[in-house]
């Protein structure tokens, strides 16, 4: 008997439609870009406000140079090149591997 014998043919294929459905969510909720994206533009957000309004013993260490504030848009630049690369280029849904069938014994190669 069929592991399905209490369903029908439609059951069984709308439960695969949405497991594939949640396969595909799950790869691009973990999808690295997202990630590191992300952590980038939190970051850059970070440094670039704490370099919005230097004090002068931070711009005397870093010779002149607001360092926090280059810094903070740089990666700033980063984490949305990410998202954007994201965005443009979704991650292919996972392809489910198929299992052999269970072949009955008529269908063996002879000698084997």
């Amino acid at each position: 008997m069929s592991e399905y014998s209490g369903s029908s043919e439609r059951d069984v294929q709308r439960e695969v439609t949405e497991l594939e459905s949640r396969s595909t969510t799950a790869a691009r909720l973990f999808d690295i870009r997202l990630i590191i994206g992300g952590l980038f533009v939190l970051y850059g957000v970070i440094v670039t406000i704490a370099g919005i309004s230097p004090s002068d013993a931070s711009l005397d260490k870093s010779q002149g140079i607001n360092i926090n504030l280059w810094t903070g848009l740089g990666m700033l630049l980063l984490g949305l090149f990410f998202l954007t690369w994201l965005k443009l280029r979704p991650t292919a849904a996972p392809v489910p591997q198929v299992a052999p069938d269970d072949t009955s014994p008529d269908d063996t190669p002879a000698g084997g």
